[in-house]
């Protein structure tokens, strides 16, 4: 499967584009140029590196769509942002924020971690690209009531600590059955730079792996 219309800047900054130029941006992060592109950006939680407001401001432009948690609307607001601008979802909703994307919210929390909370509803995404089904994790462990997702493609963390490290993720997407998976959220933040070759070697070989980092 072609996944050029994926690109990870870094860590989980994670972009992608539609064959008619849509540009979607998850929880944009560590960027030095200012493309002002995107018409949709999704944020997962509001931890540094996945809420940024001065990466957002790099890549937003005046007519930029946006969804967040629920609760991470008093963030939003106090960083200078407009909630008219935005959409405040739970787990297990869809939206179509922007023509011809529909984006649904499944849960991301840690099992047994305490950074993210299931209480906190913080989200992982499934966005549908020209008919592709993209899953894109967040912050989250290898949760039971996630393994049934439907998607073609997986973008999972994969640098532990913080998350699933990447023998949890290779289980997790083995469960899964992508048609591709791509491994994020390592060798920055957390994790090593070899996390992603360890993931690759651990997933079924029916499952495509493509390494972004």
């Amino acid at each position: 499967m072609d996944t050029n219309f994926i690109t990870i800047n870094t860590h989980s900054s994670i972009r992608l584009e539609s064959k008619r130029g849509t540009v979607i941006y998850v929880d944009p992060y560590g960027f030095t140029a200012e493309p002002h592109d995107a018409d949709l950006i999704l944020v997962t939680h509001t931890h540094f590196d996945h809420f940024s407001p001065e990466d957002i401001a790099r890549v937003r432009k005046p007519q930029t769509a946006f969804v967040l948690p629920a609760t991470a609307m008093g963030e939003f607001i106090k960083a200078g942002f407009t909630y008219e601008d935005a959409a405040f979802l739970d787990p297990h909703e869809h939206a179509m924020p922007v023509p011809g994307i529909e984006a649904e919210t499944v849960p991301a929390y840690n099992l047994t971690k305490r950074f993210h909370p299931e209480e906190n509803r913080w989200l992982g995404y499934v966005v549908d690209v020209d008919g592709v089904r993209v899953y894109v994790a967040g912050d989250t462990d290898d949760l039971p009531e996630n393994r049934t997702i439907d998607c073609d493609v997986a973008l999972v963390p994969a640098g532990g600590t913080y998350t699933m490290d990447a023998r949890e993720a290779a289980a997790f997407v083995n469960a899964l059955k992508p048609a591709v998976a791509i491994p994020e959220h390592y060798g920055t933040v957390a994790g090593s730079a070899n996390d992603g070759k360890t993931f690759a070697s651990l997933v079924d070989a029916g499952i495509e792996v493509v390494l972004k980092l």
